[in-house]
């Protein structure tokens, strides 16, 4: 199969698709992969890493789309990309569609075959192509949540961990999932006073377990959720419902009632977030203020750590693609059940169940499109 890898346009997204080893490992399969041109420079992986992984570069992205069977990228493809898609050909990347209307028409109107890798299950329950980028989320949000804590980042002007004599900052987190059991890790590591909340009491068990008194753990309640959220100085959302728009947890008026200079930072942002003032916002200008409170909604928080990102993301993700281009994608979802649950959109079909609810449309089976 030709494997085609353009360089990522979305604002200030540095991580690329495949890394060269991953080229290698596609080329051993007897396949033949295409780079843009300086698609992974800015993360020190360069043109002649890629040409002695055995890669062909394609001089632009119409290039590299007119080249490849299969594209790979990371992000959700822009309008000029889903111009440049043609039916039948296979798209292997991050899409969110359910908050996204626009993309979804896009993709629908193309034909081509669109494979999600948020919603790829794992054996072990779980999304394990989404997993990776969470984690590098749920640390990052810690960390720029204490960053815009400062002063001249529009915050109350308080320090993560406090000193001897003043107490920490509280942080309260929103879903223990991967997000936020990252998020917790790392914001107790700084010495915060911290909260977690989630429906699933196996899951706050198990962070009792590990992190005992450190931490305080509580069901996710609508009331419990408003009296933590009000008591916070940083809140970090980190909900999650595969495929689907991530629930409004934190209301307007929990907002408005929040401390002044506090922060949220809400990872949930690429499923349209879970606190109601969200909307998304990127690195060049990552924040905004409602009521006196800091939001930082950027849609691609790993993009501003690239290089680890990267091959995080490819760790997780080269297996599945060696099966899409080995096998072929309909016999690659036929044998893999968990795989076939990333298969979004398929010649102008919506048979993501979750998606197709949320914006309007008829439900194809993936067994359907398959047959």
């Amino acid at each position: 199969m030709r494997i085609a890898v353009p360089k990522e346009i979305k604002n200030h997204e540095y991580r690329v698709g495949l890394t060269p080893s991953s080229v290698r490992e596609l080329l051993v399969h007897g396949h033949e992969v295409w780079v843009q041109a300086g698609a992974g420079t800015a993360i020190g992986l360069d043109d002649a890493a890629y040409e002695a992984a055995g890669a062909r570069l394609a001089t632009d992205a119409a290039e590299a789309f007119a080249r490849g069977e299969m594209i790979v990228k990371v992000k959700e493809p822009q309008p000029a990309e889903i111009a440049m898609l043609r039916e039948g050909q296979l798209l292997y990347t991050y899409l969110h569609l359910a908050p996204d209307p626009a993309q979804t028409a896009g993709l629908v109107k193309s034909g081509a075959v669109c494979v999600a890798y948020e919603t790829v299950t794992g054996p072990g329950g779980g999304l394990p192509l989404l997993a990776p980028m969470s984690e590098v989320a749920g640390r990052m949000a810690v960390q720029a949540g204490a960053t815009h804590l400062e002063i001249s980042k529009g915050g109350m002007g308080m320090l993560l961990g406090g000193v001897p004599g003043v107490p920490p900052a509280h942080v309260v987190i929103l879903g223990a999932g991967v997000v936020g059991t990252h998020a917790l890790q790392m914001a107790v590591g700084l010495g915060a006073r911290v909260t977690v909340l989630d429906k699933n009491v196996d899951r706050l068990r198990h962070l009792d377990l590990v992190f005992g008194n450190r931490i305080t753990t509580q069901y996710s309640t609508a009331h419990g959720v408003e009296e933590a959220v009000l008591g916070a100085d940083l809140v970090i959302g980190g909900v999650l419902i595969p495929g689907a728009a991530a629930p409004k947890l934190v209301t307007r008026a929990m907002v408005s009632r929040m401390r002044r200079g506090a922060v949220v930072v809400d990872v949930a942002i690429d499923q349209g977030g879970c606190f109601e003032t969200s909307h998304a916002t990127t690195h060049a200008e990552p924040t905004y203020v409602v009521d006196g409170v800091v939001h930082y909604c950027v849609a691609n928080m790993p993009g501003a750590v690239a290089r680890t990102s990267t091959f995080a993301l490819n760790n997780a993700t080269i297996g599945h693609a060696l099966a899409l281009a080995d096998k072929g994608w309909r016999a690659a979802l036929r044998d893999d059940v968990h795989l076939q649950a990333g298969l979004n959109v398929a010649f102008g079909q919506v048979t993501c169940e979750p998606v197709a609810q949320q914006l309007g449309y008829a439900h194809t089976p993936v067994a359907s499109v398959l047959a």
